[in-house]
């Protein structure tokens, strides 16, 4: 019998991300207690940066961010939010980027876990992502099942599922 495959990847799709965004600038520039802070959302290459009169209003406007990238099915557990920082004139800024590809410390417990199975699969680390193989689609679907139950840092996606 020969092997199947698949890989665990963890991305985010930038393009709802700006979506996203374009949707909080709208709703950011409209509501009233947002506009008299003078809130601000860009992005800044694959960086969200948000500005306000203060802390509080930054963690509002962050609020309203978070809520449209929901909305546009972006899971929230990639995104890495900075600390809330001074920024020119007394204002406050956050700055907001999100984790693509499985960090090494997440990839190993997922190798960890595929072992703790005691299927036959085998998970291997490729660069970040993780690539599951094993001779039967059963225990290729348990692995999967398994992994779904997981408490992680970051979304998992299962992709390039390969039988040949």
């Amino acid at each position: 019998m020969s092997d199947n495959s698949f890989d665990i990847v963890s991305k985010v799709d930038m393009q709802e991300v700006k979506n996203a965004v374009a949707q909080a600038e709208k709703e950011v520039a409209t509501r009233f207690d947002l506009k008299k802070a003078s809130a601000e959302v860009r992005m800044e290459g694959d960086e969200i940066v948000l500005e306000a009169a203060d802390e509080f209003n930054v963690q509002q406007t962050a609020e309203v961010v978070k809520s449209k990238l929901v909305r546009r099915g972006v899971d929230l557990k990639s995104l890495r939010s900075a600390k809330v920082e001074e920024a020119r004139g007394g204002r406050s800024r956050q700055k907001m980027t999100f984790q693509q590809g499985i960090p090494q410390e997440t990839a190993k417990r997922i190798v960890a876990e595929i072992k703790g199975l005691k299927i036959k699969a085998q998970g291997s680390i490729q660069g970040d992502t993780v690539r599951v193989s094993g001779k039967k689609r059963d225990e290729l679907q348990a692995v999967i099942s398994h992994l779904k139950g997981l408490e992680l840092d970051v979304p998992l996606t299962f992709t390039n599922y390969r039988s040949n």
